[in-house]
């Protein structure tokens, strides 16, 4: 019995052999293809991640260059400032042939000025001969240069309040005798602003958040005592409570606001006709805040800028003699944020004019006339360094180095340009304005050149081109924008949200809203419309 199992028993053995070597041979090829394709996906996905990796380094040094891009140009800035600060001083020590005038007794009231220390220190060494008295005179002058810059800042904050009050401007025309006084106060009035105002970087927070909506409490419409369309709106930049007005009536309107309103109340209205009857295009304030001046048109040999002195009683119309614009509309003027006061005119014949005061009469230059190929809309100026921008209707937008001479960038963009602005804060952005329903706002970086950093628009109701008349208008902080419609309302945009529809609309008038300019001290807004009246808007 043990003979059977013996004969069956290497049997089952072949038999599992067999099984289990046919088993195992199809199984290598199944296992080496699904390896291949394991592994050329983990490497697609390692190349995906490597380059979202090196993407964000690009983005991360982009930023990084541009906080220190912008660090330095503030840095150039201040330099700048300080070595013509410097040359300033040396400029005013160097006149002391002045002083002998001080010895009648009528000048020893200038106590705070130069000429009291040479004379005191005079009488102290008095007992030594009198031929060293005009040794410690030379040692005396450069000692001059020390109390000069240090008495400046000590008069700063005086004319700021000054200027807040209509009476400041006044005062310092009444003293006709003295024009170089005149053009020293001038150039000092705008180098105080611009050092008030400080550089902020804004470019991080552009399209990075959500929109912060304002909080409006109602308006006030008052009657704006024109009987035609208005055509301006601009605020006084000495005294943000002082708004003017100009229409096709040829009037200039002066309004004040009223801060426990919201309230506006009539100042009075000056006719500033050209000698052609022709109204006033564009309007703008003098840094100082006492003068408006007007630009209207270069046919039929017209009168092309106007200046009228508002504050004083008799808001007498100055014509300018200069006419440098060859034809058609001058379409915009606006004063440049630098030391020595100036303004640009941009016309129609594709000019743009540079006036500057010199020897108490303003006097024209040139900027360019073949740049463009069609109208020039809006020219404005950037406050780090001399450069002028200027967009028209050939859909260009140019930035012109008056210093050096020569364009230093040119921007050609799908839509034509209504307008240009210069941020408050971030003296790199600047915003423009296009015919492009949906994109009527552009935000662009100058140091990027041909980059738009942001679009903004809207849709319009009741038409669908857009006006030239139609302006935005910058917030004090540099967030928002407001600006006009064709349909009544006062749209709001915020750039730091990353949409591009308006953060708010303000129901405003009752006909399409021309312009709404931001106060600078107080949380209210004014807006003129074609239903011939402006509104007061308050927020908070």
């Amino acid at each position: 019995m043990a003979a059977p199992p013996a004969l069956k028993r290497p049997k089952l053995e072949k038999d599992d052999s067999h099984s289990t070597v046919d088993d195992a041979a199809p199984a290598p090829p199944v296992s080496s293809a699904s390896a291949d394709d394991d592994e050329e996906a983990i490497a697609e996905e390692a190349a995906l991640a490597l380059v979202a990796h090196r993407q964000r380094d690009v983005e991360r040094c982009k930023l990084k260059l541009l906080h220190y891009q912008s660090l330095l140009d503030t840095a150039e800035t201040k330099l700048a400032e300080a070595q013509s600060r410097l040359d300033r001083c040396r400029d005013r020590s160097n006149p002391p042939p002045r002083q002998p005038e001080p010895n009648p007794p009528p000048p020893v009231k200038r106590e705070p000025k130069s000429p009291p220390p040479p004379i005191q220190r005079d009488r102290k060494p008095s007992p030594p001969p009198q031929k060293k008295a005009p040794a410690p005179q030379p040692a005396a002058r450069p000692s001059l240069v020390i109390p000069g810059p240090s008495n400046r800042p000590a008069p700063r904050p005086e004319p700021m309040p000054g200027l807040k009050k209509t009476a400041a401007p006044s005062s310092s025309s009444s003293s006709a005798p003295s024009p170089p006084e005149r053009s020293r106060k001038e150039d000092k009035r705008p180098k105080r602003k611009i050092e008030e105002k400080e550089h902020q970087n804004l470019i991080p927070s552009v399209k990075k958040s959500t929109a912060t909506v304002l909080k409006f409490q109602g308006g006030t419409l008052v009657s704006s005592q024109h009987k035609r369309k208005l055509r301006c709106l601009e605020l006084c930049p000495a005294n943000d409570q002082l708004v003017v007005t100009s229409a096709l009536d040829g009037l200039v309107t002066l309004w004040q606001v009223e801060p426990r309103g919201p309230s506006i109340s009539f100042r009075g209205k000056t006719d500033c006709f050209s000698p052609k009857h022709r109204w006033p295009e564009d309007i703008a304030w003098h840094p100082d805040g006492d003068t408006i001046f007007a630009v209207y048109t270069a046919d039929n040999g017209d009168s092309q800028v106007s200046m009228t002195n508002l504050i004083s009683g008799q808001r007498k119309v100055t014509f300018l003699p200069e006419k440098p614009h060859t034809k058609g509309i001058i379409n915009n003027i606006s004063f440049m944020p630098w030391s020595d006061v100036c303004f640009v005119t941009a016309g129609s014949d594709h000019a743009v004019i540079l006036w500057e005061d010199k020897d108490s009469s303003w006097k024209h230059k040139r900027v360019h006339k073949d740049f463009h190929s069609s109208a020039v809309m809006g020219v404005a100026g950037l406050q780090q360094k001399k450069t002028i921008i200027s967009v028209g209707c050939d859909k260009r937008i140019l930035g012109f180095d008056l210093s050096a001479g020569r364009t230093e960038f040119k921007n050609l963009i799908d839509s034509k340009c209504m307008s240009v602005l210069a941020n408050p804060c971030d003296f790199n952005l600047y915003m423009v304005q296009t015919g492009a329903p949906g994109r009527q706002l552009r935000l662009f970086d100058i140091r990027l050149r041909q980059t738009e950093v942001h679009a903004f628009g809207w849709k319009q109701e009741s038409s669908e081109s857009q006006s030239a008349l139609i302006n935005q208008s910058w917030s004090p902080d540099g967030w928002y924008v407001s600006s006009g419609s064709a349909d009544p309302v006062i749209h709001i945009f915020d750039i730091r949200y990353h949409g591009q529809n308006p953060c708010q609309s303000v129901q405003a008038h009752q006909k399409r809203v021309f312009k709404a300019v931001w106060h600078q001290t107080l949380p209210y807004m004014t807006s003129i419309s074609s239903d011939l009246n402006i509104g007061i808007h308050k927020y908070s």
